[in-house]
């Protein structure tokens, strides 16, 4: 139900970008974050999800600064390939292209971002640096390292209580420094556990966090 387009960043770089919309008015928009396995049949169904939901959405290709068309198995050979992607990239010009993508998107009504994995950190730094109206962030590892930004827009976090890539202490310690953000952690779920793809999926953690956020959404966005 969507369709492929360009962006342009403000620095001039190029990107994919993958986008849905509603079938009646829009009742705002969001911005998908992909996992470090680029926007696969996963993002691209989730973008599809969230437009079902009245929602104009939109996934920016966030690995073409560095590789076009970069679409990874769920697999130990996509997720290293992934992380090195991941690694190469520089948050300010992640940034640069998801602000690309909301201004793909302006004019229909209040934006939000929603991150997973890798994107998850992203959506904060969004929050942060960017003119979104909500962020949620599912199983952001960078966030933890990142605590000290300071989010301009309300937050949702969501995480895995058996996330082996990001220590409870430091979730603990992000929610210390920030009281006053919903944070969730889904007990027997792990890293992953919203994609329904991955090995790591978990059901019953999935639609409730999804439940929170279209709640959340709803009540920040429209």
């Amino acid at each position: 139900m969507g369709t492929d387009l360009k962006l342009k960043a403000a620095d001039g770089h190029e990107l994919d970008a993958y986008r849905a919309e509603p079938d009646g008015p829009a009742r705002g928009g969001i911005v998908i974050i992909q996992e470090i396995f680029g926007v696969n049949d996963d993002i691209r169904e989730t973008v599809d999800n969230f437009a079902k939901e009245g929602y104009v959405a939109i996934a920016p290709a966030l690995f073409d600064r560095h590789e076009r068309d970069a679409v990874l198995e769920f697999n130990e050979d996509g997720m290293a390939k992934g992380r090195a992607l991941k690694g190469a990239l520089d948050w300010d010009d992640v940034v640069k292209d998801v602000d690309a993508a909301i201004a793909q998107i302006d004019g229909v009504g209040k934006i939000g971002v929603v991150g997973f994995c890798m994107g998850g950190s992203v959506a904060w730094f969004a929050a942060a640096r960017s003119s979104v109206q909500a962020a949620v962030c599912y199983y952001g590892g960078d966030i933890l390292s990142n605590s000290g930004e300071a989010p301009k827009c309300p937050v949702m976090f969501h995480w895995g209580a058996e996330d082996a890539g990001i220590p409870l202490d430091g979730v603990h310690n992000v929610e210390a420094d920030h009281p006053d953000i919903p944070s969730f952690i889904y007990e027997g779920a792990g890293h992953g556990f919203s994609c329904s793809r991955r090995g790591s999926y978990h059901k019953e953690a999935a639609g409730q966090a999804m439940g929170r956020t279209l709640e959340f959404l709803t009540a920040n966005i429209g």
